[in-house]
């Protein structure tokens, strides 16, 4: 079912995955990848671990300080890539990064995080939106260089 692109609705959305984000905590086990990324424009300051197995992401979460777009953008993108092989949550990366910059993209893969459709119309929450997003496809992107 196809996410509401009613203002309000995006905005509770927004609240909802800031005020009780899923996936905000710090792993304790030596398995999890992590990449720490932080942003001299804001106060997000942020490790993504991921953990993933067999080819699966098995687990993603975040934890450290972040603005609303930046923590909720984070946990939505943690909700979208649990489960997924890594092929697939690389092609939800790329669909949602083009959907921040006006891209063509692929809405069937983004649920809930449509709801950052208008970001660009922010120049400077462009970076709050994507900076969980950007470790998140770092850590991918050099775990499976050799695969490309």
């Amino acid at each position: 079912m196809p996410i509401s692109l009613d203002p309000q609705m995006m905005r509770a959305i927004i609240m909802d995955h800031y005020e009780k984000p899923r996936n905000k905590r710090t792993p304790h086990d030596d398995r999890y990848q992590m990449m720490h990324i932080d942003s001299p424009n804001c106060i997000d300051d942020i490790n993504v671990f991921l953990l993933e197995e067999n080819g699966v992401i098995s687990d993603c979460a975040f934890d450290g300080i972040a603005c609303t777009i930046s923590t909720a953008s984070t946990d939505i993108m943690t909700e979208l890539v649990i489960g997924k092989n890594v092929q697939d949550a690389l092609y939800i990366i790329e669909q949602y990064q083009k959907m921040i910059h006006e891209q063509p993209f692929d809405d069937t893969v983004l649920d809930e995080a449509i709801v950052f459709i208008n970001t660009h119309r922010q120049a400077a929450r462009i970076k709050c939106a994507t900076i969980g997003w950007d470790a998140l496809k770092e850590l991918l992107d050099h775990d499976h260089k050799h695969e490309k």
